[in-house]
C-alpha cells in the first residue's frame, strides 16, 4: 500500500518558497461540550419548572372532599357580630332534578361552548373580554370546568402558576368525567353567596324552595350570581345589581336560542318573593365588611376559609344608633319620611364605630337592604362648611367679613342667570361670615364659592374626601348648596378633617384578619398620628368655633334646638336640606367623634315641608352624638378622653379682637362708638376699618333707595354708613341698600 502523502502548504516569505508539513486539521475548541451543558441546564430547568408548577397538585378525585370552615366577624371588643356558616348550607341535588332553564341559564351566561370544548374555550375568553370592555355586563372568560377546578381544588390567588395548574386540571377533569357529571358538580359546589354552596342551598336561602321548583326568573337570577356572589347578592349592599345581572342572563338565553324574547320579558317583570333572612347584628356594616374581604381574599376564602375578622365597630353603640334611627324615623311617617341612616367615626384614628345603612335591614321592602351610607345623595347645606373653609384657607374671607345677603343673580355667558334664594325666602342685607355659616344663609355661601371658583372647590372637596365630585365641568355655583351628590361615608371623612383641625385620616373598618388556625393574614393598627394636612390648624379652629356657636345660629335655629347636645356645649354641627326636600342631613363633630345622619326616601320622593334643619335628622343626630360622647368620656376609645371632652387649646396662630358688630371691622377711633363684639382671626389678618359714610340716593316718593326707574327730580342724597363685600357689592348698613337685584358676571374677572 502506498504511503498516504502528507498535505503540504506553500508559504512565500521574503521571496523564498518554504514547505510546511501539516499532520492534521485543527479541532474547534469544546463547542460540543458547551452545547450539551446548555441543553442539560435547559432540561433541568424545564423539569424544575414542571415540578414547581405541579408539585402537590390535587387530583380531580378530590373535587368533593373540601371541608369549609365558617368565617366570624367581631367588633372592637371581641363580640361576635356576624358568622358566615358555609358547611351548613350545602345540599346536593341530582342533575336530573335541576330545571332545564337553570342549566341553560348557567351555560348561557358562564360557558356557551360547554358541551363542545375540552376544558377551555378561546372563543369564550374573547367574547367575555369584548362584552366586559363594551360595558354589556360582567362576564368571566373561564369555562365551567375551570371555575369548578378553581373553586373546589385551587386557591383564588391570581398567579401564572395557579392559572397553569387550573388549565392542566381542567383537561384532567374533562378526561375523567362526562360533561353532565362536570355540570352536576359545578351546580352543587359553586358558591352563590353568603353560606349557599350549590343551587339547592341557594334556592332555599334566597327563595325558601327547592331548586327543582325554581321559575325561569328565579333561575336567571341565581345563574348570574357565581361570577361575584357578594357584590351581586340580592341581600347585599346594592340589590339592584342582582336584577341587572338577571337581565343580562335572560338576554344571553335569548341569543343562544333557549327562550324567546317574550319569555325573557315576562321573566324580567316577574316580582320575586325572597325568603326572610336570619337576623344578625350590624347587618349593613357586616355585609360591607364581607364585601371588602371578598375583594381582598376571594369569595371562596371568605365563605369557607374560616377567617377571624376584628373590626372597629363598637357593637353597643351600633345597636343604640340602630334603635335611634328606627324610633325617630317611625315618628316622621306623617312628614313622609321613609328611611334614615347614620355613621359614627373617631376622627383621630379614622375608625368607624357604627354604621346604620337604613331604618330596618330586615324589613320586607327592598329599601331596607340598601346601605344609604354608601349611596349617592345630595348634601344640601351640609357641604357649606367646606366652602367657607376654602375661603378662609385662601385668605379671601375671615369670620367677620361682611357678605351681601341681597337678591343676587350670577350671569354666565350662554346660560340662564342663576339666582339663588335663602331657605326662609328673606334677606338680611349684610351677613358676616360667622353668622352666614351658622344660620346657613344660601346667598352668602354662593358668593364665597364664586370667590374661590367652582373648579378650585371641587378639587379641594375631593381632597377632603368627597370622592364622588370628580369633574368640575359638571357643576355650577349651586354646588355649595348641595348641587352635587356625595356619600355619607365620605362626608364623615371630610368633617373628620375639620374635627382634626386640618389633618385627614382615611376611614378604617378592619384591624385584623386571621385564619381559623391563628395565622395573621392582615393587620392594621389605627393610630392618632396625624394624616396629611389639608387645612392650616387655625382654619379648622375658626370653622369649628363658628359651627358650635349656639348664639350665632339662634336667629334661624333658636337657642334650644336639637343642635345643642346636653352636657356638651362645644359640639360643632351643620344641617342640610335640599330645596326639594328629598334629603335632610345633620352632621356634627368634636375631636372625639363625627356623627353623620341622613333621612329621606330611597326613591327620592320628597318629604313634607315640615322637615327642616331643626327636625328630621337632628333628633337622631342629637341622641347618637350624646351617646358617643358619653362612651368616649368613659375612655372606651381613648384613655386620654376619660372624664374630659373638651376642644384642644386655641392654636398659637390665632388672635382675638373687638370688632364692630355692624361693620365687621376692627374697633378704632373712626368707628364712632359702634356696637362691639369679640371675634377670632388668623394672626395678622384682623381687618382694618373698611366702613365709610357716603351719599346714597333715595326716592322721595317711596322712601326707599333709588332704583333704575326712579325719576331724577325724586332723587334725594343721604349720607349713610356703607361697606363693600368681597364681590364688590355696596351694602348700606343704615338703610335698605341695594333694594334691587345685584347682577354679577361669572366667572369673576381677575
Amino acid at each position: 500500500m502506498a504511503k498516504k502523502k502528507k498535505r503540504v502548504a506553500k508559504k512565500t516569505v521574503s521571496g523564498s518558497s518554504l514547505e510546511t508539513v501539516v499532520s492534521k486539521k485543527p479541532k474547534r475548541f469544546g463547542l460540543w461540550k458547551i452545547k450539551n451543558i446548555v441543553i442539560a441546564i435547559l432540561f433541568c430547568g424545564f423539569v424544575g419548572l414542571l415540578l414547581w408548577i405541579f408539585w402537590d397538585i390535587p387530583l380531580p378525585d378530590k373535587l368533593s372532599q373540601n371541608q369549609p370552615v365558617s368565617t366570624q366577624i367581631f367588633d372592637r371588643n371581641g363580640e361576635l357580630v356576624y358568622e358566615i356558616y358555609a358547611s351548613e348550607r350545602r345540599t346536593p341535588i341530582d342533575l336530573t332534578e335541576i330545571p332545564e332553564h337553570l342549566k341553560q341559564a348557567t351555560i348561557a351566561i358562564e360557558d356557551k361552548d360547554f358541551y363542545n370544548h375540552s376544558g377551555f374555550s378561546i372563543t369564550g375568553i374573547g367574547r367575555a373580554a369584548i362584552r366586559t370592555i363594551s360595558g354589556e355586563g360582567l362576564e368571566g372568560g373561564s369555562t365551567l370546568t375551570q371555575q369548578l377546578v378553581k373553586n373546589a381544588l385551587l386557591t383564588p390567588e391570581r398567579t401564572i402558576r395557579r392559572k397553569i395548574r387550573e388549565f392542566a386540571l381542567s383537561l384532567m377533569v374533562e378526561a375523567r368525567y362526562s360533561k353532565d357529571e362536570i355540570l352536576n358538580m359545578y351546580l352543587n359546589q359553586i358558591p352563590y353567596g353568603s353560606t349557599a354552596y350549590g343551587v339547592e342551598a341557594a334556592a332555599r336561602m334566597y327563595f325558601a324552595k327547592s331548586a327543582k321548583d325554581l321559575t325561569l326568573s328565579e333561575s336567571a337570577l341565581l345563574a348570574g350570581l357565581p361570577v361575584s356572589p357578594t357584590r351581586l347578592s340580592p341581600f347585599g349592599t346594592n340589590p339592584d345589581r342582582a336584577f341587572e345581572r338577571q337581565r343580562v342572563v335572560l338576554r344571553r338565553m335569548v341569543e343562544d336560542g333557549y327562550i324567546s324574547q317574550e319569555e325573557a320579558d315576562k321573566a324580567a317583570e316577574e316580582k320575586l318573593n325572597f325568603a326572610s333572612q336570619e337576623n344578625f347584628k350590624a347587618p349593613h356594616f357586616s355585609l360591607w365588611i364581607k364585601e371588602q374581604l371578598a375583594e381582598k381574599f376571594g369569595d371562596t376564602v371568605v365563605e369557607q376559609g374560616g377567617l377571624r375578622v376584628t373590626t372597629t365597630l363598637d357593637l353597643p353603640l351600633q345597636e343604640f344608633a340602630q334603635q335611634a334611627v328606627a324610633t325617630e324615623v317611625a315618628k316622621l311617617t306623617k312628614q313622609k319620611v321613609g328611611n334614615g341612616a347614620a355613621i359614627v367615626t373617631n376622627p383621630k384614628t379614622g375608625e368607624i364605630l357604627a354604621m346604620v345603612g337604613s331604618k330596618d335591614y330586615f324589613a320586607k321592602d327592598e329599601d331596607g337592604k340598601v346601605n344609604i351610607i354608601l349611596a349617592n345623595r345630595q348634601p344640601g347645606s351640609s357641604i357649606k362648611p367646606l366652602t367657607y373653609a376654602l375661603g378662609l384657607k385662601e385668605g379671601l374671607i375671615n369670620l367677620s367679613t361682611p357678605l351681601a345677603d341681597v337678591p343676587t343673580c350670577f350671569t354666565v355667558v350662554g346660560q340662564p342667570a342663576y339666582c339663588p334664594q335663602n331657605y326662609s325666602g328673606t334677606f338680611s342685607g349684610s351677613a358676616q361670615v360667622r353668622f352666614a355659616l351658622a344660620n346657613s344663609l344660601n346667598i352668602p355661601a354662593v358668593r364665597v364659592i364664586a370667590l374661590t371658583g367652582v373648579s378650585n372647590f371641587v378639587s379641594f372637596a375631593r381632597d377632603m374626601g368627597l370622592s364622588t365630585l370628580q369633574n368640575a365641568e359638571n357643576y355650577g355655583l349651586s354646588l355649595t348648596l348641595g348641587g352635587g351628590e356625595v356619600r355619607p361615608i365620605d362626608m364623615a371623612t371630610a368633617y373628620g378633617v375639620l374635627a382634626n383641625w386640618g389633618t385627614k385620616k382615611d376611614l378604617v373598618s378592619i384591624t385584623k384578619v386571621m385564619d381559623w388556625k391563628g395565622e395573621v393574614l392582615f393587620e392594621s393598627s389605627p393610630t392618632k398620628d396625624p394624616g396629611p394636612r389639608l387645612l392650616p390648624e387655625e382654619v379648622g379652629f375658626l370653622i369649628s368655633h363658628a359651627l358650635h356657636d349656639n348664639n350665632a345660629r339662634s336667629a334661624v335655629f333658636g337657642t334650644s334646638s336639637f343642635l345643642n347636645v346636653r352636657g356638651y356645649p362645644q359640639v360643632a354641627v351643620k344641617t342640610g336640606t335640599t330645596n326639594d326636600r328629598r334629603d335632610n342631613w345633620t352632621v356634627g363633630y368634636t375631636p372625639q367623634a363625627v356623627v353623620v345622619v341622613w333621612v329621606g326616601n330611597n326613591d327620592n320622593s320628597p318629604m313634607s315641608g315640615a322637615v327642616s334643619g331643626v327636625s328630621g335628622a337632628s333628633p337622631i343626630w342629637n341622641k347618637v352624638m350624646r351617646e358617643t360622647l358619653e362612651r368616649a368620656r368613659s375612655g372606651k376609645y381613648d384613655e386620654a378622653d376619660k372624664n374630659k371632652i373638651d376642644w384642644p387649646k386655641t392654636p398659637t396662630n390665632i388672635e382675638g379682637a373687638s370688632i364692630c358688630a355692624n361693620t365687621g371691622y376692627v374697633v378704632d377711633d373712626a368707628s364712632g362708638g359702634c356696637p362691639e363684639r369679640f371675634e377670632y382671626f388668623t394672626k395678622g389678618s384682623i381687618p382694618k376699618n373698611g366702613a365709610r359714610r357716603q351719599d346714597v340716593f333715595f326716592d322721595r316718593t317711596t322712601g326707599k333707595s333709588a332704583e333704575q326707574n326712579s325719576l331724577p327730580e325724586n332723587l334725594e342724597p343721604r349720607n349713610e354708613l356703607v361697606v363693600t363685600d368681597p364681590l364688590g357689592t355696596i351694602l348700606c348698613l343704615t338703610c335698605s341698600f341695594p333694594s334691587g337685584t345685584v347682577n354679577i358676571p361669572y366667572p369673576l374677572k381677575n
